[in-house]
């Protein structure tokens, strides 16, 4: 036996900590999804004038199963606080605003599948059946990651047919010849592979020699390919410099994703990026909105509360029976899970204005400027101790959320940075170095690239006091490859 003390969270902040991390693009998804659940929450009116001030209390919410229950104490919190006030307008929100969000018409790249197997002519039933889990298996990258042995127990589940090894094969190397050139493919050589031969067999532009060459590397030698050991295909084909980058050339035409390739034939894109803040320059003066495209006004069901009026005064004078105690109780608790949603919601607008203007005044020199060497190093303690949030807080808030500027959209991670000292003593943002290494890299001789210490040694120079292991850090945040990857015929 023990007496313990224990920090829990209730279910509101666990609710409005997933808010916060949700950014504006599916803020409305989440909202739709609570207003299906829950009966008592609906979208308000346009151009209401009322502001949200509502505050969910539990302190009246006690259990009973005695005769001479009584619900005033509820009956008045709802019907006379006028709870069909209630709204979602807080002064940081935009004004009237268009609450949706741009749509894709996106092309399926699986009907284009299913369309060429319907007009395949297959020997039988049974093989059209593996064609079709077969083609169902395929990721939306076109490539087949699925297991043969998994492929055959899926159909005897599904399909209750046996089916092979060998006839699963041979309805995957059909599949493999539909379009685009690829799909189908076990792993990246298999795709090149595919690829490049159908290229060979339609003869397609370019030099069908260096076609030839490429097909015997990938073939053969995609280990030596892929690290770049140029001297080592050059050695074992017996060829020429001029033919091995004719033959890499061709390669390098070939799409990894064949999936792609279908998708941008129909000039589909589906990313969309929609900032959820806005930054304006009004001569000096940042203004900060919030992107209010996907937060409807929302509020308390109207027919709820009006359940709640007409039992008061159906139960006047008279005890409640018990189904008539489940039936309000059940009202009440879908009325006290909208008041949270909405204060939820409200809170989640607050906190993210707050952590944002925070952000904007730290780095006010970049929002005047747009350039990124004037950006401070800035961490996750700096805007907590700013706004007074958790650290945590500010880190849900600064993930997948985006601000929309005079000089671009960015996302809001990247005004967060270390510092790095110069040989000056003064401290400038990583963000800064990584701006001129990626600058180096780009303007390097890609017949000899430079190595991490030859970076090293030119940062130095430039008063950077930097040491090679840093340098391999920020160069691999680039997404920058070692210099023997970068190197180039």
């Amino acid at each position: 036996m023990g007496q313990k003390m224990l920090q829990k969270l209730s279910p509101q902040q666990i609710q409005l900590m997933k808010l916060l991390q949700i950014p504006t693009a599916t803020l409305d998804q989440r909202i739709q999804e609570e207003l299906e659940s829950n009966p008592a929450l609906e979208e308000g009116e346009e151009g209401a004038e009322e502001i949200f001030d509502i505050k969910a209390n539990d302190s009246d919410e006690k259990e009973s199963q005695e005769d001479d229950f009584e619900l005033d104490d509820y009956l008045k919190e709802y019907i006379e606080d006028d709870p069909s006030s209630y709204k979602l307008r807080g002064e940081v929100y935009l004004d009237e605003e268009e609450k949706s969000m741009p749509i894709a018409l996106e092309a399926s790249f699986h009907e284009h599948l299913h369309l060429q197997l319907g007009l395949a002519d297959w020997e039988n039933e049974t093989q059209e059946l593996i064609a079709k889990q077969v083609v169902g298996s395929i990721d939306e990258d076109g490539y087949l990651r699925r297991e043969t042995e998994a492929i055959i127990d899926d159909l005897m589940f599904s399909q209750s047919i046996e089916v092979p090894e060998s006839e699963v094969e041979q309805v995957i190397k059909r599949i493999q010849k539909f379009d685009p050139p690829g799909v189908g493919s076990r792993n990246l050589q298999e795709c090149l592979i595919l690829q490049i031969r159908s290229k060979i067999d339609k003869d397609l532009e370019g030099s069908k020699v260096a076609k030839e060459i490429g097909l015997k590397i990938l073939e053969n030698y995609f280990q030596e390919f892929s690290k770049k050991h140029y001297q080592k295909l050059q050695k074992n084909l017996y060829i020429s410099e001029s033919e091995l980058k004719d033959a890499i050339e061709e390669i390098l035409k070939l799409n990894p994703k064949p999936a792609s390739a279908i998708q941008s034939k129909r000039g589909n894109s589906t990313n969309y990026v929609l900032p959820d803040f806005n930054v304006t320059n009004r001569d000096g003066d940042l203004e900060l909105t919030l992107n209010n495209k996907n937060a409807p006004d929302l509020k308390i069901n109207d027919n709820y509360m009006e359940m709640l009026s007409t039992y008061k005064d159906t139960t006047k004078g008279r005890k409640s029976t018990k189904k008539e105690r489940d039936a309000i109780m059940f009202i009440k608790q879908k009325i006290d899970s909208a008041k949270w949603f909405i204060d939820a919601i409200k809170q989640r607008q607050e906190t993210l204005f707050n952590t944002m203007y925070s952000i904007m005044q730290f780095q006010y020199d970049f929002f005047i400027t747009g350039d990124e060497r004037v950006i401070k190093p800035m961490i996750l303690k700096d805007i907590a101790e700013i706004t007074n949030l958790d650290i945590s807080t500010v880190s849900r808030v600064a993930n997948s959320k985006f601000v929309q500027t005079e000089f671009g959209t960015r996302r809001l991670k990247s005004f967060f940075s270390e510092s790095l000292q110069t040989t000056d003593g003064q401290e400038v943002s990583t963000v800064e170095v990584k701006n001129i290494l990626s600058d180096i890299v780009n303007g390097e001789n890609k017949k000899k690239p430079l190595s991490d210490e030859k970076l090293k040694d030119m940062l130095q120079e430039k008063g950077y006091n930097i040491a090679r292991r840093t340098v391999a850090k920020y160069r691999e945040q680039l997404n920058i490859p070692v210099a023997r990857l970068r190197k180039e015929l």
